[in-house]
């Protein structure tokens, strides 16, 4: 297990007390499970969802040729 220390504003920090609260969480509870929460929501889609995408020729072929721009080094951040 890790300790990891981090700054928050005051007013964050309210809303993370107000929410562990609400779930009977201590405070580093919460906040592992929000991460928990957000990573795996975000990082990751239904199978029904996936289908849908792959299903999507258009998409699909978009997605590859951005991945192949990306792999060649032809992109731009902004």
């Amino acid at each position: 297990m890790k300790t990891v220390t981090m700054r928050v504003d005051d007013s964050i920090y309210d809303m993370i007390k107000i929410a562990a609260d609400g779930q009977k969480r201590n405070l580093s509870n919460f906040i592992e499970f929000a991460t928990i929460q957000y990573l795996t929501s975000s990082q990751f889609v239904e199978k029904d969802e996936m289908t849908e995408i792959l299903e999507d020729k258009e998409l699909v072929k978009n997605l590859m040729s951005g991945l192949e721009d990306f792999k060649k080094g032809e992109y731009t951040i902004v």
